[in-house]
């Protein structure tokens, strides 16, 4: 009878717990345990969010070219981290990290056209379109256009490169490149990117430095960067040796503040677990909003 009692007691338990992950569903979202700061830490979700006129544009368009933004509640002034998903410029779905959840800062998860339905600089130019609304409009939630940090990962991180570096395609969505607080890209591309290289017939082994190419467009006054790529010996194809060039290339300009994390015994995929308190940690320190 005991036993009958004591397994009745932990269904009740169970389903309590059930039912309280279900009510955390709601406009108001409990921040995941593993993310969370603090227990008591509440944010709010805004999902698809268009960030550019869709009006005329294809389906592709009316799917891709939103944002998931997630905002602390009752918090003003945050920073915000703009998340770019990876997948080689060809696949990928936008999507908020658990990792970044609970910060204190906000999250918006872009989404982005992909090859072959359009070729670059389409992707470029949405990744800006993004930025730019997000800094545009971050203030209508709470947030500080003065502390808006680009991350994503693999070819998210080449994105945030592309727009941090190269001032062109945020000063066609009358923004300013240089007003980010910082650019954190994990294990992105830093010469032009293998798809765009396969998009003009040219080998992922032939390696091109052109304007679609971070490391063309170094530059001593761009904001504060966090390179981080995996263990060398795991990589993509020269992906560490790309960014310890990128960063070679920065000291020999003279910018400030240009770090290279190698997270050894992570490969491509596996790198960004280990990748995200870095970027936590920047953009506390960063920002100004410092809680260690």
């Amino acid at each position: 009878m005991q036993r009958l009692l004591w397994i009745v007691c932990c269904f009740v338990i169970s389903a309590v717990l059930s039912a309280g992950t279900v009510c955390g569903q709601t406009a108001a979202i409990p921040v995941p345990a593993a993310a969370a700061s603090t227990a008591a830490v509440q944010e709010v979700l805004h999902s698809g969010l268009p960030y550019r006129d869709l009006t005329g544009l294809d389906a592709e368009a009316q799917e891709r070219c939103r944002l998931d933004l997630v905002v602390p509640e009752g918090q003003r002034d945050f920073a915000t981290v703009i998340w770019f998903h990876g997948g080689g410029l060809t696949k990928g779905r936008r999507a908020i990290p658990p990792q970044l959840r609970g910060q204190g800062f906000a999250v918006a998860a872009a989404g982005y056209r992909l090859s072959p339905s359009v070729k670059a600089p389409v992707y470029i130019e949405d990744a800006a379109a993004a930025v730019a609304w997000v800094v545009k409009n971050i203030g209508r939630y709470g947030g500080s256009a003065k502390r808006v940090v680009v991350s994503g990962h693999s070819a998210g991180g080449y994105l945030a490169l592309m727009v941090g570096l190269d001032r062109t395609w945020l000063q066609a969505e009358g923004v300013s490149a240089d007003s980010l607080a910082g650019l954190v890209p994990f294990s992105g591309q830093a010469i032009t990117h293998f798809t765009i290289r396969g998009e003009l017939g040219i080998s992922d082994k032939q390696p091109v430095i052109d304007r679609y190419a971070p490391l063309f467009h170094v530059r001593s006054d761009c904001p504060p960067i966090v390179l981080i790529t995996g263990d060398r010996s795991q990589e993509l194809l020269g992906r560490y040796e790309e960014n310890a060039y990128l960063w070679r290339m920065f000291q020999e300009v003279q910018h400030p503040d240009v770090v290279l994390h190698e997270l050894q015994g992570f490969d491509h995929g596996k790198m960004a677990e280990p990748a995200f308190p870095l970027l936590t940690r920047f953009v506390k320190r960063t920002t100004g909003k410092s809680q260690e």
